[in-house]
């Protein structure tokens, strides 16, 4: 696959997003978080989340606020979209801060942040599957054009 490593997870929730038979927003986003971040899908995923996921998708191309300077933020965004559809936001951003040791005010407590976002938006239906591409190369691929739904 071509492209940064932020314009391939858009890429993920475009084809996500066009599974037919459709996807359920729960299923979307463990199977993003799967896809991306390496994160099972059955009852073992904490497994996998607990030690922090695998970085299926490597590279860079996010934008600086939510770029840590390492190759993992789009493991770092699936891996709590995958945590936060399973426990809620509320525990996933706690256990971010306080085991995960992502501090809100650095660039992975924002793009956790933004994450959490993202699940809110894709769970209430806000978000329609179909935009989710979209969305993440808006807010957090670098260079990218400001989002507006279609």
């Amino acid at each position: 696959m071509t492209g940064s490593a932020c314009e391939q997870l858009a890429a993920a929730c475009d084809r996500l997003a066009a599974r037919t038979p459709p996807l359920s927003p729960g299923r979307f986003l463990r199977d993003l978080g799967h896809e991306v971040a390496g994160v099972r899908r059955g009852p073992f995923w904490f497994l996998d989340a607990g030690r922090g996921g695998s970085n299926r998708i490597r590279g860079r191309g996010f934008r600086r606020h939510v770029d840590d300077g390492t190759e993992g933020q789009a493991r770092h965004f699936a891996g709590i979209v995958s945590v936060a559809a399973r426990v809620g936001p509320r525990l996933a951003r706690w256990l971010s801060i306080h085991v995960g040791r992502d501090a809100p005010d650095t660039a992975d407590g924002r793009l956790t942040d933004l994450a959490l976002d993202f699940v809110r938006s894709v769970r209430s239906g806000e978000l329609p599957l179909s935009d989710t591409g979209g969305w993440v190369r808006a807010r957090l691929c670098a260079g990218a054009a400001s989002f507006q739904r279609s």
